[in-house]
């Protein structure tokens, strides 16, 4: 199985897009309610395609959606 990349933590003076417990569309309207569908999350000044997963600092999986990072549970093997 591939394992995310490690990213750290988010450096707030980098591009960073947002992160949210889950999705829905109304959340992502709140979060960025005049952004358009974005095909990639940053991560530090980095891009990210859509539906890709990276590993946090706090050992968080985050997977990109539609230009917000939407955590998906854990980076932890062992705990899930």
């Amino acid at each position: 199985m591939h394992k995310p990349p490690y990213v750290g933590a988010p450096d707030p003076e980098l591009r960073t897009s947002p992160i949210v417990e889950s999705v829905a569309e109304e959340s992502t309207e709140e979060i960025l309610p005049e952004r358009e569908e974005y095909p990639v999350c940053y991560f530090n000044n980095v891009a990210y395609k859509d539906g890709a997963y990276v590993c946090s600092g706090s050992g968080e999986l985050l997977r990109c959606e539609k230009g917000v990072w939407v955590q998906a549970g854990s980076c932890d093997p062992d705990n899930p």
